[in-house]
């Protein structure tokens, strides 16, 4: 993964985790900080697109968009292995072995947070050296990004960055990566849930 996918993960991580009061004014130092290079001016400004209807809202607005996109529709939760797997129990035990790959690479999780919270899989993947389980972990992230994309309205103000994230970070999954998530993940009681769980 070349430097330029590694600051836009960063940056995206930003854009899809809990609005707080200084959520704005981050994004702007990490838009400066890590868009400051010559060669990224076009992503850039690809970027910017993507992040204007999330940034024209108020920070209450962001925080209410948030909770009801992410915490109340399982095809949109921000938790990775409820993608891969929904109410199944193999769920657990790839939760387990992707902590173990988070603590092998020499990194702590942030507490509170499961080890399958996707934008702070994005910041893993920004940092950690390239392994054959990143490499895994990066092609699966891109299927379950694909998979919001499709279960997101195009006007949602969230729409935009995802869509980003599938045209300039993530390679688009093949049918069958997509059939075989579909045939793994098991759905009977999602939809009646505040699932997954909200973290602030």
């Amino acid at each position: 993964m070349n430097e330029e996918k590694r600051a836009l993960l960063v940056m995206c991580a930003h854009f899809l985790s809990y609005p707080g009061k200084t959520f704005k004014d981050e994004a702007k130092q990490m838009e400066a900080a890590l868009l400051g290079e010559e060669g990224m001016r076009q992503v850039k400004q690809t970027l910017q697109i993507a992040y204007a209807p999330l940034s024209r809202l108020s920070t209450r607005e962001m925080q209410e968009c948030y909770v009801e996109t992410f915490d109340m529709k399982a095809p949109l939760g921000l938790y990775l292995t409820a993608h891969e797997y929904g109410d199944s129990t193999k769920r657990g035990s790839a939760l387990i072995k992707l902590q173990k790959i988070i603590n092998e690479a020499g990194f702590d999780r942030v507490e509170g947070e499961l080890a399958d919270y996707i934008p702070m899989l994005f910041e893993f993947l920004a940092v950690a050296d390239e392994t054959v389980e990143s490499k895994r972990l990066y092609k699966r992230l891109a299927i379950a990004i694909h998979r919001m994309v499709n279960n997101i309205d195009e006007e949602h103000p969230y729409a935009n960055i995802l869509q980003f994230l599938m045209s300039e970070v993530f390679p688009n999954p093949t049918t069958d990566e997509v059939k075989q998530l579909e045939n793994n993940r098991e759905e009977a009681d999602l939809e009646e849930l505040p699932y997954p769980i909200m973290y602030q």
